[in-house]
């Protein structure tokens, strides 16, 4: 989700969507598609719980569970116990996620970025097999950055 546009679709295109992934139509799940369309970082279930309060937490888990294993989002792993969620790119399916690139983490604001672009190269260790392996880089975002220069800019004019 680098730098990745917010996508605002129809509700025929979330339909279509739940359609090719072989989902049934529910209005939590185009709900839960919609949030994550219209976002530029990824969500954790906190912040789904949050937006979505129509929906218990069973059915919001439940959601989340069959869009991870239907290739429509891939889970990341946080350094605070608490994972966040990501669309997943186009080649991601039922069968297997390609999540092979880099997630950046705000110290500042929290969100989480996929980014595409950066590839995490494979990692060969003899004697083991390796199932996933992620990389989470931390530190202070574009849009935390701009608000910080601005308010140094204010605090040095003072």
């Amino acid at each position: 989700m680098h730098h990745r546009y917010i996508c605002y679709m129809k509700y025929s295109d979330y339909k279509k969507l739940l359609k090719s992934h072989t989902l049934r139509i529910t209005d939590c799940r185009i709900d839960v598609l919609e949030r994550f369309y219209n976002t530029t970082h990824a969500l954790s279930f906190k912040n789904l719980e949050d937006a979505l309060p129509d929906y218990d937490r069973v059915t919001l888990y439940r959601t989340l569970h069959s869009f991870i294993e239907k290739g429509l989002l891939h889970r990341i792993p946080s350094d605070d116990g608490f994972a966040s969620y990501g669309l997943c790119r186009d080649e991601c399916n039922d069968a297997s996620h390609h999540h092979d690139h880099v997630h950046f983490k705000c110290n500042v604001c929290g969100h989480i970025e996929c980014l595409p672009a950066y590839h995490v190269p494979k990692v060969e260790l003899p004697g083991y097999e390796v199932e996933e392996q992620n990389l989470i880089v931390n530190g202070v975002c574009k849009i935390c950055q701009k608000r910080f220069q601005g308010q140094r800019e204010m605090l040095s004019n003072l």
